[in-house]
């Protein structure tokens, strides 16, 4: 991919800006691809089913388009990495709430004081350590997308060795056997895919955070 078909790729403030359109359909869709996986993952690691994950989703992107109108991009007082998650944090807490009734009709009377109810039970994403699974995900799903832009950008036998070696951790001496290459190629390509994947993870940084 060329540098000017890089400067495509919308900034998030640029993105941002598009985004208070609600008619712009094209930006959302990036939106959406870009972080409908990273909310996903934080609600399942919050505690939540694959259905009930899929609806923080939807309700998260809901709920921002709701509110765009009234962000204020700036890193300062409050990154949009940051809101972002605030804004999956409440729909996480809203899919735990709907599980209340359901939950509160399976209790039995008990004399055992020593049992936690299952209502009591259930996870407040407010006590959760979200910030840490945020950032964990956030960053596994910025890695995810800079090997995508990577592997558009690189030559195909580098990718291909580099993804035998360093992805999936095979010896370099087995990869170089299984495509019929050389060691010494086999680290070339490493070299090589590890400078450009490392130049794109500093663009998708200045990007999305």
């Amino acid at each position: 991919m060329s540098d000017n078909a890089e400067e495509f790729i919308p900034t998030r403030r640029s993105l941002l800006s598009r985004l208070k359109n609600w008619d712009d359909q094209e930006s959302w869709r990036v939106f959406f691809d870009t972080y409908w996986k990273l909310i996903y993952g934080v609600a399942l690691k919050a505690g939540l089913t694959a259905t009930e994950a899929e609806d923080v989703v939807q309700e998260t992107v809901l709920t921002a388009a709701k509110t765009m109108g009234k962000f204020k991009y700036d890193p300062k007082v409050c990154s949009f990495k940051t809101w972002l998650m605030h804004l999956t944090r409440k729909r996480i807490a809203d899919q735990f709430h709907k599980r209340m009734p359901a939950q509160s009709a399976k209790r039995r009377p008990s004399d055992d004081k020593s049992k936690t109810s299952t209502l009591e039970r259930i996870p407040d994403p407010s006590g959760l350590e979200l910030e840490s699974v945020w950032n964990e995900e956030w960053s596994r799903n910025l890695l995810e997308a800079a090997l995508d832009r990577t592997k558009r950008q690189a030559n195909p036998k580098h990718d291909q060795l580099f993804y035998l070696h360093v992805v999936k951790n095979r010896p370099a001496r087995e990869v170089a056997q299984t495509l019929n290459t050389t060691v010494a190629q086999v680290y070339l390509a490493k070299h090589r895919i590890s400078r450009l994947l490392k130049k794109q993870v500093k663009r998708l940084e200045t990007q999305l955070l």
